[in-house]
């Protein structure tokens, strides 16, 4: 099998900013493989490049299309793949690809027409029909590269948050994806879920008022 410090972890940034949401999926996704074994590909903005590279040992304007990499010695996660992920993908694999998209609810397959028609010859591949988080797809295929089988990882769907308890009626958060299990907990950021508990109504009224969806930089220069 495929040396595991030779395998890296691409992540193809596909949504229009680099949003605080995104910023800590990519964060947690640094510390599941360490920053030394990630790669972000597709940051158009000079400021969100310069952001990511605190937590990735390259980050890249173009997109991974463009990089002149082996296509043939890619894994491309895609949910829309016939084949699952198996650690003999890893044989002969140097970068997983993973594509930077926050959800949508219900799924609107966009991986294959942005990323995986991109790269044709290399191999695509899926981690089960749910739809996971970056992060959460990032460490599944981490454990597939460490010789796990697919079929051996827990996942659980719709995480409920608690956001608090008013009046006796509890106020709960429900991302309706999936998420992997360590030792019966879900893999999700600490910071996100204080993030989602906290500070995202903050962002939200933010972006109203610009009329667009803001950066993380942007949000913390301001």
């Amino acid at each position: 099998m495929t040396e595991l410090r030779r395998v890296r972890f691409v992540i193809e940034h596909l949504e229009p900013v680099v949003s605080r949401w995104v910023w800590l999926e990519y964060k947690h996704a640094s510390e599941i493989v360490g920053r030394e074994r990630l790669v972000i590909t597709n940051v158009r903005n000079p400021r969100e490049r310069a952001k990511l590279a605190e937590i990735a040992a390259e980050v890249h304007g173009a997109s991974v299309a463009e990089l002149g990499l082996n296509e043939e010695r890619l894994v491309v996660l895609d949910p829309r793949a016939s084949q699952e992920l198996s650690p003999r993908d890893f044989e002969a694999c140097d970068y997983v690809v993973v594509g930077g998209i926050m959800g949508d609810y219900p799924p609107r397959c966009r991986t294959k027409p942005l990323l995986s028609d991109r790269l044709p010859r290399a191999a695509k591949r899926n981690i089960g029909r749910e739809q996971f988080a970056v992060d959460g797809a990032v460490y599944v295929a981490k454990l597939v590269s460490e010789g796990v089988p697919l079929s051996e990882i827990p996942y659980t769907v719709n995480l409920e948050i608690t956001v608090g308890e008013f009046d006796g009626i509890r106020h709960t958060i429900v991302l309706p994806y999936a998420f992997p299990l360590r030792g019966g907990e879900p893999v999700i950021s600490e910071e996100l879920v204080r993030y989602l508990i906290h500070g995202i109504e903050r962002d939200e009224l933010a972006a109203i008022r610009a009329g667009r969806q803001l950066s993380v930089v942007e949000l913390e220069g301001a």
